[in-house]
């Protein structure tokens, strides 16, 4: 039986609303995280109303077991690519974060099966708390992979005055393979656009390298790819994402002047850390384009976890909401209970 054209109205309402949110928030600054929750919103409403008019239930049923399954292959996948980075890698921090992110998944499960009616209302309502926070951690993780992902692709047909290159260490005097990555992707760029523009290399000296950043892709940049010297401008006292683009900035707004119409930049680092570098950039003032270099594939899904908690320190406040909205309901409970067992 097929549905009306009100029922068919009423099924995308919400992907009409998600989308005008996301389209008015996207043209007004792409590089902003909330456009990457209006954009899943919007994904999903459109699957839930494409599968409730198509009327099949396999369909139905085939969603609803991937949904379910999900989370254990998520599970499963994080626990393989935790033994394939640290056989890589090394041990370290970093390299154990997707199985830290794969015993969260597990936690988060046991905790949502748990039978609570059998504990204190307190740690019941703890436990509701960690389940409301794990739900806006997974949903917003999984929104930025989604979006962040879309806005790697998107075309972008500009010249760019300038090409920032964010470090990425050293091998001895040497950038890493993965610093080697962005300075190629970098003169791939300039290339494209006649050779046309700076190059403004971005990287101070760390406590256990031997030279800059900055220094060691200026002599990869003039030796290896043979790019001249008037066409390189250092930055080589950053430390971290954010002062090697305020740094970046002063250092071009000193060459073209200061404002949005000065000049055009685009950020050349690694896949996975195009989004926040764009965020940054959006946060300074900066107009500037992302643009990314491949990161080998085993290594993508430690580096992403590690952008993703960037991100979110970043923005905090929908954990601070949900924790405020839980403490008045649990105070408000509290108090309400006593009033209706005397009425009652």
């Amino acid at each position: 039986m097929s549905l009306s054209l009100w029922a068919v109205a009423v099924l995308f309402a919400p992907a009409v609303i998600f989308g005008v949110a996301f389209l008015v928030s996207f043209v007004r600054e792409p590089r902003q995280f909330r456009n990457a929750i209006w954009f899943l919103l919007l994904l999903m409403s459109l699957i839930g109303a494409g599968l409730a008019i198509s009327e099949q239930e396999w369909l139905i049923v085939l969603a609803i077991m991937a949904v379910g399954l999900a989370p254990f292959l998520v599970i499963v996948f994080l626990a393989i690519n935790a033994v394939s980075v640290i056989r890589h890698e090394g041990l370290s921090l970093a390299t154990i974060l997707p199985g830290a992110l794969a015993f969260a998944v597990m936690l988060f499960l046991g905790l949502f099966i748990w039978d609570s009616g059998r504990g204190p209302r307190w740690l019941t309502s703890l436990i509701s708390l960690v389940l409301l926070e794990g739900l806006w951690f997974f949903f917003s993780f999984a929104a930025l992979l989604v979006y962040s992902s879309f806005y790697r692709i998107l075309p972008r047909k500009r010249r760019y005055d300038y090409i920032i290159i964010h470090g990425a260490g050293l091998d001895g005097d040497k950038p890493t393979p993965l610093l080697r990555g962005r300075i190629d992707k970098a003169v791939d760029l300039w290339e494209r656009q006649h050779r046309y523009g700076v190059f403004v290399v971005s990287g101070g000296k760390g406590g256990d390298e031997v030279m800059s950043e900055a220094e060691a892709m200026r002599r990869y940049l003039t030796e290896e790819r043979h790019i001249p010297e008037a066409s390189i401008l250092m930055e080589d006292r950053s430390t971290t994402t954010m002062e090697n683009l305020v740094f970046s900035k002063q250092i071009m707004d000193g060459r073209s002047g200061a404002g949005p119409r000065a000049y055009r930049a685009a950020l050349v680092t690694s896949d996975y850390h195009v989004f926040r570098a764009s965020e940054y950039a959006h946060q300074i003032g900066l107009k500037a384009d992302g643009v990314g270099s491949r990161t080998k594939g085993y290594y993508w899904p430690t580096a992403f976890i590690r952008e993703f908690v960037a991100i979110s320190r970043s923005h905090m406040w929908p954990y601070i909401v949900i924790a405020a909205l839980w403490l008045v309901g649990f105070i408000g409970f509290d108090m309400l209970m006593p009033w209706l067992t005397n009425r009652l």
